[in-house]
């Protein structure tokens, strides 16, 4: 049997065997809750408040501004509708962009339904935006920001510092998704100016379910869930003890191996890229080709449909997307990729390819000797394709 090649840490990351060997506990012996008073509910309780001080160290925050959650979309959903129905009073109006992760879009698009004013900014050709658009926007009924840290899809870094600087002098209520990027480029929120963050614990080799939302404290913002007093009577619900102590664990992990894997995944990413650019024509690179996650490829080609080559790569062991695995079973072109104007046929065209720890050389070799002949025989069956090089070379003549 053939060796699997995963290269789909976008969409998840396997657990790392340290943060397993930490959670165990808490499902057998440690299993008391972190709401009860006894010893086995505060020895929990001490696990609880340690993962927190994990996660806060890792971000530069106070473990008394971190907030644990059931992952990246329920801290984005708690983020935006908490500090716009927080802040009514003072306004209504908020900035996102249109490359956003859908927790983020479909959150924006349930306060639209509720009387709130929602500008979703362009971005540019690489997916970046703006910091003068964000400024533009910017009305007295701005209440909140909120513009993802990297893209999922394209892997394109924001420029979040300018962003947040921004909003600071507006008196303005900033949220970033962080999701891809914390524990996988440093994150520090007084160095970003945010007042809001969002984590998910699987993105950074943590277990699914778990995440966490930062907030900055003096931040006005509106309860998330409703009954006991859990998380300084801001989110009501049993702890999730063992995913927490998990999620601490690998964010201990993740600020310890930061320094060392950044230059390495950089180099198999940029090995990656420029390989497929040697081997394959009419190949496009989504996202900016230097300001993007350390890890990440994303990249279109002519005449294809990306579901295709994911299919055709499953074949050969590696495990690839055509986006982010959040909407990977639509039919529809990538929100991503049309906001950075591709016509529909490109954007259907896409593979992300994202390297993790695991990956070494050889996945990329392997990667670059199949890819191209998967490529090839996709073009050799597309009529979209073939009509394409006949134009050429009819305008040629």
């Amino acid at each position: 049997m053939f060796k699997v090649i995963y290269l789909d840490h976008a969409a998840t990351t396997p657990t790392d065997p340290e943060v397993v060997q930490a959670m165990l506990p808490y499902f057998t012996d440690r299993f008391g809750s972190a709401s009860t008073i006894y010893s086995l509910g505060k020895e929990t309780r001490s696990a609880v408040e340690a993962a927190r001080e994990q996660v806060a160290k890792l971000i530069g925050a106070r473990p008394d501004e971190i907030y644990f959650t059931s992952g990246g979309t329920e801290s984005d959903n708690w983020a935006i509708t908490g500090a716009a129905f927080a802040n009514e009073s003072k306004g209504n109006h908020i900035i996102t962009s249109k490359i956003e992760h859908h927790a983020v879009l479909e959150t924006c698009h349930f306060l639209e339904k509720r009387g709130f004013k929602v500008t979703y900014l362009p971005v540019d050709a690489d997916g970046m935006v703006d910091p003068d658009d964000v400024r533009k926007a910017i009305t007295d009924k701005t209440i909140l920001i909120s513009i993802m840290h990297a893209n999922n899809e394209i892997g394109t870094i924001q420029p979040v510092e300018e962003i947040g600087k921004i909003a600071r002098e507006r008196k303005i209520i900033f949220h970033t998704d962080t999701v891809q990027t914390v524990g996988s480029i440093p994150v520090d929120v007084n160095a970003i100016g945010c007042d809001a963050l969002s984590i998910s614990a699987h993105k950074l080799y943590g277990p699914k379910g778990v995440g966490a939302m930062y907030l900055r404290k003096g931040t006005k913002i509106q309860r998330f869930m409703h009954g006991g007093g859990q998380e300084s009577n801001k989110r009501a619900g049993t702890h999730n003890v063992p995913g927490i102590v998990g999620l601490g664990k690998a964010a201990e992990l993740a600020g310890k191996s930061m320094d060392e894997s950044i230059p390495r995944l950089t180099g198999l990413r940029d090995k990656l890229i420029d390989g497929i650019f040697e081997r394959i024509s009419d190949v496009r690179l989504n996202g900016h080709r230097t300001k993007r996650l350390p890890n990440n490829v994303n990249v279109s080609f002519d005449g294809i449909e990306g579901e295709s080559i994911i299919l055709l790569l499953d074949m050969h062991g590696i495990c690839a997307s055509s986006g982010s695995a959040c909407t990977s079973g639509s039919l529809d072109p990538s929100h991503v990729l049309m906001a950075l104007g591709l016509k529909h046929e490109e954007a259907h065209g896409s593979l992300r390819l994202t390297l993790g720890r695991e990956n070494t050389d050889w996945d990329v070799k392997n990667v670059l000797e199949a890819l191209p002949i998967i490529v090839e025989r996709l073009r050799m069956m597309s009529p979209l394709y073939a009509a394409k090089k006949a134009e050429i070379a009819a305008s040629v003549k």
